[in-house]
């Protein structure tokens, strides 16, 4: 514990030109009498910390000492500051580490360099959670994020969607996934504790694990596996999957200028680029993968006048009485 503190205040010291007995209490989380003894031990092990004294004074590093990484261009010193994510590192109980590893990273860049982790942080930023929504920290995540990065596999317990029937798996987990603000840890399954080489990889929200215990041995990871790959491809087949339903629609140009902001984009196009040419009104007719009628009502009603739904009858009837019931509230008030 010891060593590990001494070694992030010369890295500390690398990074300031000077910080006081206070300054280095606080973020090594010890007392000023602890400095004291910290900076006489580095001294007698031969690092040059020299204590400046008086009100204010305090401790610096005589005589360049430092360590460098040298290549670095700002541009991709900046980029490195970009890598981590500070509220997913923290709930999978990795912020310290980060922390760590950046210090490590600005006590070796160049002068020149020093503030590309300032500069990168005010320009970019990501916030992960979707708009209105309070997002929650599974209480397992920081277990299985640990498993994840040993390769260790897991003996879970979760809760099918719908259902209070828990079910009991072992997983080898390969990569953890924060999705608007939900994760999800991407795993294949391990039978009578044997994993199929070839058997499918599978995804989990975090948040429906009841227990998760990982087990002493590491499980031999297919290096062929790749994370961001295989969620792109399950996130197409989910969304997809979702659409059990489909409805005609007669669009305005406005009204197909602004259905990828309506419904599934990726739909949305398809539809519009196989529908016949537009007619004489600068109208066009296409046939329109949907979740649920409800939804296509919900979604379409957005559209105002610029859609009209032609099939199924019975959504179109529903669109003709919402649109009779707005006629009656705007009609003339005398």
């Amino acid at each position: 514990m010891r060593a590990a503190r001494l070694i992030k205040m010369v890295l500390l010291l690398q990074t300031r030109p000077s910080m006081t007995a206070a300054e280095l209490a606080r973020e090594l989380e010890v007392s000023e009498r602890t400095i004291t003894r910290d900076a006489q031990a580095l001294s007698e092990a031969g690092v040059p910390v020299y204590a400046d004294r008086g009100r204010t004074g305090g401790y610096r590093l005589i005589g360049g000492y430092r360590t460098r990484l040298t290549g670095l261009a700002r541009s991709e010193a900046e980029a490195l500051f970009l890598s981590g994510v500070p509220g997913a590192l923290r709930e999978m109980g990795l912020e310290d580490a980060a922390s760590a590893a950046r210090l490590k990273v600005s006590a070796a860049l160049l002068p020149s360099l020093k503030d590309a982790s300032r500069t990168a942080a005010q320009r970019f930023h990501l916030d992960a959670p979707a708009w209105f929504a309070e997002p929650g920290t599974p209480a397992l995540l920081p277990a299985i994020a640990e498993a994840v990065w040993d390769d260790r596999r897991i003996t879970a317990r979760y809760r099918r969607e719908g259902t209070a029937a828990e079910l009991v798996r072992e997983l080898e987990p390969y990569g953890l996934v924060l999705k608007a603000g939900i994760w999800y840890v991407c795993a294949r399954v391990a039978e009578a504790g044997v994993a199929d080489a070839d058997g499918p990889f599978r995804v989990y929200r975090i948040d429906r694990f009841t227990a998760a215990e990982a087990a002493a041995e590491r499980f031999a990871r297919n290096e062929s596996f790749d994370l961001p790959a295989f969620w792109a491809e399950q996130a197409e087949q989910f969304a997809r999957s979702l659409l059990r339903a489909t409805v005609v629609v007669r669009l305005t140009g406005e009204g197909a200028r602004l259905l990828k902001h309506t419904v599934d984009p990726v739909s949305a196009q398809e539809a519009l680029t196989g529908a016949d040419p537009a007619d004489e009104e600068g109208r066009v007719t296409l046939t329109l993968p949907v979740e649920s009628y409800d939804v296509a009502y919900t979604q379409f009603l957005s559209l105002g006048p610029e859609a009209e739904i032609l099939e199924p009858a019975e959504l179109r009837k529903r669109f003709s009485d919402a649109a009779a019931r707005t006629a009656a509230y705007y009609g003339d008030p005398g």
